[in-house]
């Protein structure tokens, strides 16, 4: 077992990633001593891992609820569902949520955690490689909207993280691959020695080597650590960690919360934003080159779906918590390893790059 640390002061957590972390015995028992305790989890998780841990949660006499599994169900009215659990089970404020599950039960459990009697303590169980490297990491949680996504959440740190790689083993490829585009991003924004190492190392993470993963897994961590305990609230760098993520969220919502995975969207947003960035004179061509073979190497789309217009992107794209003033902004690239927030950009050369980025219909 390896450990990153987030550093917030009083605020702070550890990140525990390694193999058969589910076994470990007493490894929650500092985090959650002397609290009641609720699970979260899905239907499809339950039968998988549910059982390990609750054994590792056995002093805490834990509660179970099980939510319906899909990104169409990281609603309001789903997190009313543990609201209900706890009120109906009398939970106080000595209570403490744990998230069992991918980025859908990690963001939905620790909004519920944020807001429940003005806030509780979390726990986040990942079993996804992108909730494992990404979004159980630095405490944004929230649920999806209609009109956007995440646009209704909050900051709420988790206590503790616990990465179990064992669980990425009943992770579908497609899953797998999703969670591929975050690791990318991290390179592509801090790490130009990472992003030559996942181009050198992308056949062996595909291929799951246990080594390899873990690397990937622990960088990630590492850089989202660094980048979140120098802006916890997304005051300033923080909003690199979003490169892509503008066009990602358009297109998940534009078609439809679960249509395509978020890694997907993710992968083609930030193809997109190299393409916007090297159009605009920032990157070199040949780096905007080397992204797209990386993250169709990974399996992941490079370019934008055919069903949603440049005007529809567009108008998707400025419903979006970065805008200031009305005014978009992006994250764009100055070179692998070197990213910025910028609105440095003209209407015509986003249109542009949208309608040249575009799947044949």
């Amino acid at each position: 077992m390896s450990c990153v640390r987030v550093e917030l002061g009083e605020r702070s957590y550890p990140i525990h990633i390694g193999s058969g972390l589910l076994r470990r015995a007493g490894l929650l028992t500092p985090y959650l001593a002397d609290r009641r305790v609720l699970v979260v989890t899905n239907e499809t998780l339950a039968p998988l891992y549910l059982e390990q841990v609750l054994a590792i949660l056995e002093e805490a006499s834990p509660q179970v609820l099980i939510l319906p599994d899909g990104e169409e169900y990281k609603t309001l009215q789903v997190a009313a569902q543990i609201f209900d659990a706890l009120l109906k089970s009398r939970f106080g404020r000595d209570s403490a949520l744990v998230a069992l599950g991918g980025g859908v039960i990690g963001d939905i459990t620790g909004f519920a955690a944020a807001c429940y009697q003005r806030g509780v303590p979390y726990v986040q169980i990942p079993t996804t490689l992108l909730a494992q490297v990404d979004s159980s990491v630095g405490g944004k949680t929230g649920v999806n909207h209609p009109r956007g996504k995440n646009m209704i959440g909050a900051f709420h740190q988790p206590i503790c993280v616990v990465a179990d790689t064992d669980t990425l083993g009943t992770l579908k490829d497609r899953e797998f691959h999703s969670g591929i585009a975050e690791i990318i991003k991290y390179g592509l924004i801090r790490d130009a020695d990472f992003f030559r190492w996942l181009e050198d190392s992308l056949d062996s993470l595909l291929e799951r080597n246990s080594a390899v993963l873990a690397y990937a897994i622990r960088r990630s961590c590492e850089v989202k650590a660094d980048v979140v305990g120098a802006d916890e609230r997304e005051a300033g760098i923080r909003a690199l960690l979003n490169l892509g993520h503008t066009f990602g969220h358009a297109i998940e919502t534009g078609l439809g919360y679960g249509r395509w995975l978020h890694g997907e969207a993710v992968g083609a947003g930030i193809c997109v934003a190299g393409h916007l960035s090297a159009r605009l004179g920032r990157l070199a061509d040949s780096d905007s080159v080397r992204i797209d073979a990386l993250v169709a190497r990974a399996g992941l789309p490079v370019k934008l779906p055919a069903e949603l217009t440049e005007q529809q992107m567009l108008e998707l794209m400025s419903v979006d918590k970065k805008a200031r003033r009305g005014c978009m902004q992006l994250v764009l690239l100055n070179s692998i390893g070197s990213a910025a927030l910028t609105d440095d950009f003209s209407v015509e050369a986003l249109m542009g790059v949208l309608h040249s980025n575009r799947l044949a219909e």
